[in-house]
């Protein structure tokens, strides 16, 4: 006797949550303030790059970053943060 494979069970799609576009925008990190102020020399200085190549640049250009020269991105991290937090209080859904 052959065996037939079993019928997979249906896949049930996920019903996309609905985003309320006045919610207030999530916080920034380092990196991302980062990659912000960089992105656009990395750019010019290599106008050929593909987006992906531009940003395993910037990767790199953080790792090897020390953590004094991280600091004036991690000061601008932590205000961000405390905006979030103040407009994250104040938000009311609807």
């Amino acid at each position: 006797m052959a065996k037939t494979p079993a019928k997979s069970p249906k896949k049930v799609k996920k019903v996309k949550k609905v985003k309320d576009p006045n919610a207030p925008k999530r916080n920034l990190s380092a990196y991302f303030f980062f990659m912000n102020d960089q992105r656009a020399k990395v750019v010019k200085a290599n106008p050929d790059m593909k987006v992906t190549e531009v940003g395993k640049k910037l990767g790199e250009l953080w790792r090897a970053m020390s953590d004094s020269e991280k600091v004036p991105y991690n000061k601008k991290a932590d205000a961000d943060k405390v905006r979030y937090e103040k407009a994250k209080a104040a938000y009311k859904p609807k």
